[in-house]
Parts: C-alpha cells; structure tokens; sequence
C-alpha cells in the first residue's frame, strides 16, 4: 500500500511553477499557434469576411483546392531506421543561388486589403529567413519598396532574393514596363503567369461583394464591429494603390477580366524572354506535355506547377499528383517549383522527396500576416521551418538532398476510369 501523508508545500512548488502572463495579446496568440491551421483561425477571427475569404476561397466549387490539400494529407512516409540525423541542413540551390529553406512566398495579389503591413511584411520575413519572396503584379506595394525592404531585412551569408510575377496585361506596354522595372531594381527571377487568360469565378469574392475598394454595405458594417482594429489600419495607413491597375473600381474578377488578355500565346513568351535578363520561370503549367514543350523549345529556366492556388480552373490537375510524372520527363537538371495546396512542413518534404526543386507558399503566408502582421508571418516561416526539421528527422535523413521517392507514396482516391478499365482489360 502506498503511505499517505499531508501535502509538502515546499514539495509542491518544486514540482510546479506558475507562467508568466503575456501582456502582448498579438505575441500570445500567435505563440498559442502551433499549425498552419491554428493561424488560419486566428485570421479568421480578426479579418472582415470579405477580406478573408478571398484570401481562403478558390473557384467555383472549390474542388481543386480540396483535392490538393487531400493529395498532401494522402501521403504515407517511409522513414528509414537507426539512420540519426543530429544535424540538419534544410537549405538548397535554386535558380543559381542559396534558399535557407525549400520554400518561398508566392506572389499574392491585393496583399494589404488582407492586413495592411501586406507585402512589407511578407518581404521583410522572408529576407529575415533567408528565403525568397515574389511580388505579384497586382502587389499593393511598390517594386522598388519591395526591394528596399528585402535588402533592409537580409541578415547572414544569404543573398537578399526578390522574384516578381508577371501577368500579360491588354496593354503590353505596361507589362513590359513593369519587366524592366523588376530587372533594375534587381529582382533575380521572373514568374510568367499563364493561367490567367480570364479571371476564374470565386463566387465567395460575389456573394460577399467583394471589390476594390472595399465597398460598405449593412452587411459589412454588421461584419465589421467586432473588427475595429482591421478598419482602423485600413483607414489610417497609405492609401491602397497598385502598380499596374489605373482604376480599381470593381469586384476583383472584374479587374483581372478587364485588365488580363485572353489572347497571350508562347510569342508573348518570347518577347519577354527578350526583355527579361534574369531567370525566367513559367508559372500555371498543368500538363506533363506543356513542361516538356517549355523545356525543350521555348528555353525557360524552368516551371512551377501549379493551378493558381484552385482559383481559376475549377476540377483542374493537382500539382503534387503530377509532379513526379513532370520531373521524369524533363529530366534532373530543369527546375520544377510546386505550389497549391501546402499547409504543412511535411507537405514540402514530401514534394521535394517525389522531385520538386521548390515550393511555394501562398495562403499559408496570408493566415500568418492576417493572424499578426510581420510577426504573424515570421510564425508561419517558424512553424514551416520546425515541420520540416521534425519530418526530415523522423525519416532519418540529414539534408534535401537525401530525400528521394522511396520516403514516399502518393495514396490517390481518384483514378482515372480510363486508366483503371485498361488495367482491368489485361487482367
């Protein structure tokens, strides 16, 4: 029988101690966030409607980007044992120089109607972490001050690094200035966007009427009174303006249809591959003949696989089930970025175990500068940064460059019935 006796209070101390409160309610929420997910919460909560679900919505029935979040979560890993990795190096190459981590922030349009710190703050992070950042070209921060920030915040060995998204506009001309203002201000890599001919239908952005400038009506106001702090930013920093839109009245669909051009084709390519003198990245590919093609007769530095976060073609291909398909017919020595769908540290180490140079990161980032402007970003990169850590280690494996498809199988619940009748037929 085990002895009682009175409680030892000088026992009772020892074996407990008492936290100090935070006082800074943005540092404890955001220390409280321990997932992407959590920081999804949190911006849900302190966003207007709106604003949060043109950052979380996607096209139509948003079945892409359920199916390419699913893709990630049907990922089983094989570590291997008795392989101890006590230390880690999660850098890489890409695109001739070092990345400290294998993601960065894609480009994200209207970025400080989410909180408006916006690119500031995602640009800053990232240059604090030793990752790239990409400035799209609807960004609501300047090229130069973009750049101005990434070499403000770069700190170690590794190189201040600025990518910049470009979509062919109506008026060429404004692309193409737009081109040259990203080369002189000494952004490395272009992202020629190509899967944006027209604007997708994100019927959330409709049904919330949401437009630039935000437009107020009851239910918005309704919507907003829990929210004081997100309006008060709004209404007392600069003045929201974009580099490459003269107007902005209208829902956001309307602004892409009006200002995007259903009839760019590979010579709009190849006009700026003229005028770019950086690296040249084509973004949006969704077929394993289309990298191929870019690869083999168009001479691009390479391709990210993507379907513009489920925003545009509702139903389309899911990147990460067709990027080792991409990586075996291109070869090794082409670089394949991927993106969409990625909430997790683990989701990047699986891409880059099945052949991916790089991913990119979007919503992910958005939650974080919703949740806590600068600093809720420099928690997303820390929760990223720890997933990665802990999967590699899990796995037994010390560097990206270990990481091979054996670590992982692709689980699928959609089988194309074509596929699956010709198996049939040989049995």
């Amino acid at each position: 029988m085990v002895q009682r006796q009175l409680p030892n209070p000088a026992e009772i101390f020892e074996l407990m101690s008492f936290k100090k409160p935070e006082l800074d309610g943005t540092k404890r929420r955001l220390e409280g966030a321990l997932t992407i997910s959590d920081l999804r919460t949190i911006a849900k909560r302190r966003t207007p409607k709106a604003a949060f679900d043109y950052t979380d919505g996607a096209a139509e029935g948003e079945l892409s980007l359920a199916r390419a979040r699913q893709a990630f979560e049907d990922v089983e890993f094989h570590p291997g044992i008795l392989a101890p990795a006590p230390e880690l190096d999660t850098s890489t190459t890409i695109l001739g120089a070092p990345s400290a981590l294998p993601f960065g922030i894609a480009p994200t349009g209207f970025t400080r109607l989410m909180q408006t710190e916006g690119e500031v703050a995602g640009a800053g992070a990232a240059a604090a972490a030793g990752i790239p950042f990409t400035l799209s070209t609807l960004g609501t921060t300047s090229i130069e001050d973009v750049r101005k920030t990434t070499l403000r915040q770069a700190q170690g060995p590794v190189p201040a690094r600025n990518w910049f998204q470009l979509y062919v506009m109506r008026d060429r001309e404004i692309s193409y200035g737009l081109t040259r203002r990203a080369a002189e201000a000494g952004f490395d890599t272009l992202m020629f966007t190509v899967d944006t001919p027209v604007a997708g239908a994100r019927l959330r952005d409709k049904r919330n009427g949401f437009s630039i400038p935000p437009q107020l009506t009851l239910g918005t106001i309704i919507n907003a009174i829990p929210r004081p702090w997100w309006w008060i930013d709004f209404l007392t920093t600069p003045k929201l303006e974009f580099a490459s839109l003269s107007t902005t009245g209208g829902t956001v669909g309307e602004l892409l249809d009006a200002a995007m051009d259903p009839t760019i084709s590979y010579d709009d390519l190849e006009v700026i591959r003229g005028i770019w003198p950086g690296k040249l990245i084509v973004k949006g590919v969704q077929t394993v003949e289309d990298a191929v093609r870019l690869k083999d007769t168009h001479g691009v530095d390479g391709v990210v696989l993507s379907n513009h976060g489920g925003r545009q073609l509702d139903r389309a291909p899911i990147p990460f089930h067709l990027l080792p398909h991409v990586r075996k017919a291109v070869g090794e020595d082409f670089t394949v970025m991927v993106d969409t769908g990625i909430m997790n540290g683990a989701d990047i180490v699986a891409a880059v175990a099945l052949g991916a140079d790089f991913t990119l990161i979007g919503r992910a980032y958005l939650y974080g500068l919703m949740a806590g402007g600068r600093r809720g970003v420099d928690r997303t990169i820390a929760i990223l940064r720890t997933e990665i850590e802990r999967t590699m280690r899990l796995l037994g494996v010390s560097s990206l460059a270990e990481l091979e498809p054996r670590h992982v199988t692709q689980l699928t619940r959609m089988v194309p019935v074509a596929s699956s009748a010709a198996e049939a037929a040989t049995r």
